[in-house]
């Protein structure tokens, strides 16, 4: 009866979690890293057709997004998860493999010219397939037995639509233990979901650390007030509110704040302002949310819906689905709001929008969700003064804005407070899915809070659940500490490079007086050289 972390280990995104009991193998989560990747993982210690279920707390892909890989390797066991979860994942896990065969698509174009080899994604629609093919989707508060030995049970943590805690009772022999994994606990007092359902009973708990060091603030913002003020202040300077927004879940919750500024006609002098939400997944989504209505709504929602609004839908709502209809939002000159995914702007149709705002003094880029680091959103709340987007310098002179509090997880207090409502005493609480130092700091927060032991394990670390003994902390191997000697020649070219470039400027001002003709001459051999490099 052991448990090993292998993903989300000392890192935000890749959760992933190996129970071996009762002769089965069980993985929580199997979530692919997004953004920044601090440590090498660990390799599974099974091969995919041996592992016997998936217990997946929600459909982000930071959680499920490894399940088509597993499915392409021999994967073919049940995914348990609740009914929002599995309808979330047929568009989610479809989406990430459109986006992996893209990838590979304009990889190998460039390959091909190159003669280098050709890039392999890591999965396609047919595994994709595979995954949604395999869920096995349940209630909230049902128990379910597993197998002999293995009973689970799903609790609403209010973080997503269909997200969960998930119990896991485990019996060997005359051995009885309950381990309780978080998933990803959500904030309190959130449009559209329900608070994070208190557990009772636990031996250990595996709890995420997203927010382990930081709080929200001590009081709630204002969440419609603050963004009224954004919208008509862009809207008075003649601009566009660019929101980057996570398909699933954040776009759902401003479109019910924005229903309600337009109700509630708090924008009188800008009446008709449109919302284009540009992101086919979020549309998708939002259907999802649509349809889980009664099961996964607070009461707020609920009565809206009772009184026939949707709380999701108001006038001036625009949805664009083709590349086409995207990029025509950008030659409208009207102020407007976009909202457009990816969340941390690391991917997808948000960059060609920023590409087209962030120049603009006039606009606004509006952040409402965690920004990992290293991630090109992350970079821009810290003040970046220019940024890169497709080849081509991008100064930021539309005002940065941030949304605090509107973040889907729980913070440090949150945390607490969600473990506090165990009766039982712990054995042992385990910290995963947080920044490097958080999970550290987090776990020493847990025991002074708690009274319990801590610990944050690194990909590989592994608990003996029976006797409460930690068989591995697992193992500390940096990224950069395999990619040194590679970065380390990249990094001396690139300099030589910018040296070079240097040394071109100073040519150039000592050219200063020369005849127009030559100077138009040696301006002509620069731009050439520029259009030549700027890929």
């Amino acid at each position: 009866m052991k448990l090993t972390c292998i993903g989300a280990a000392h890192e935000v995104t890749g959760s992933c979690h190996l129970l071996e009991a009762c002769g089965k193998h069980i993985l929580i989560d199997c979530g692919m890293e997004q953004g920044p990747d601090l440590y090498e993982n660990q390799e599974l210690s099974v091969a995919p057709g041996e592992i016997d279920f998936i217990l997946l707390t929600h459909a982000h892909i930071d959680h499920s997004g490894n399940i088509p890989l597993l499915c392409k390797h021999g994967f073919k066991g049940d995914i348990v998860t609740t009914f929002a979860t599995a309808d979330l994942c047929s568009i989610m896990l479809r989406d990430s493999a459109h986006i992996q065969v893209s990838e590979a698509q304009w990889r190998n174009r460039k390959a091909r010219r190159s003669g280098e080899a050709l890039y392999e994604p890591l999965y396609d629609m047919q595994d994709a397939d595979a995954a949604v093919n395999l869920l096995a989707p349940c209630d909230y508060d049902q128990k379910i037995t597993l197998c002999e030995g293995i009973e689970v049970r799903f609790n609403d943590i209010g973080h997503l639509l269909g997200s969960a805690s998930i119990e896991v009772w485990v019996t060997e022999g005359e051995v009885s233990k309950k381990i309780v994994f978080s998933g990803d606990v959500g904030n309190t007092d959130q449009p559209i979901l329900k608070d994070p359902k208190p557990v009772k009973e636990a031996d250990y708990v595996v709890i995420e650390s997203t927010y382990g060091d930081r709080t929200h603030g001590d009081e709630r913002p204002d969440y419609v007030k603050e963004f009224t003020r954004i919208l008509r202040e862009t809207f008075d300077r003649g601009g566009n509110v660019v929101i980057p927004s996570f398909a699933v879940g954040r776009t759902q919750e401003l479109l019910y704040f924005i229903r309600e500024i337009k109700e509630k006609n708090l924008l009188p002098e800008y009446p008709g302002f449109e919302v284009y939400v540009d992101s086919p997944l979020a549309i998708e989504a939002t259907s999802v949310f649509n349809k889980n209505v009664r099961s996964c709504f607070d009461k707020e929602a609920l009565a809206l819906i009772e009184q026939g609004i949707n709380p999701l839908v108001f006038p001036g709502l625009k949805t664009t689905i083709t590349s086409e209809e995207s990029k025509l939002i950008n030659f409208d000159e009207k102020p407007k709001v976009i909202l457009s995914a990816s969340g941390m702007c690391e991917a997808g149709r948000i960059r060609h929008h920023l590409k087209h705002n962030l120049w603009r003094p006039e606009c606004t880029v509006c952040f409402v969700g965690y920004q990992a680091v290293g991630t090109l959103g992350r970079k821009l709340i810290e003040g970046a003064g220019s940024v890169k987007l497709f080849g081509e310098n991008i100064t930021v002179n539309a005002k940065i804005e941030v949304l605090n509090g509107i973040s889907g997880h729980a913070d440090m207090n949150g945390l607490i407070r969600w473990l506090e409502g165990f009766e039982t005493e712990l054995e042992r609480v385990i910290v995963v899915h947080g920044e490097d130092t958080v999970t550290d700091s987090f776990a020493s927060l847990v025991e002074d809070k708690i009274g319990c032991p801590a610990f944050a394990p690194y990909s590989g670390g592994c608990v003996d659940l029976a006797a409460n003994q930690i068989i591995s902390e697992g193992v500390k191997m940096p990224k950069k500490a395999v990619e040194k000697p590679a970065r380390s020649r990249a990094q001396a070219a690139f300099e030589r490079v910018v040296a070079a470039a240097k040394r071109l400027l100073e040519v150039v001002y000592k050219n200063e007086g020369l005849a127009n003709k030559e100077l138009a001459k040696f301006e002509s051999q620069i731009q050439n050289l520029a259009d030549k490099w700027d890929r």
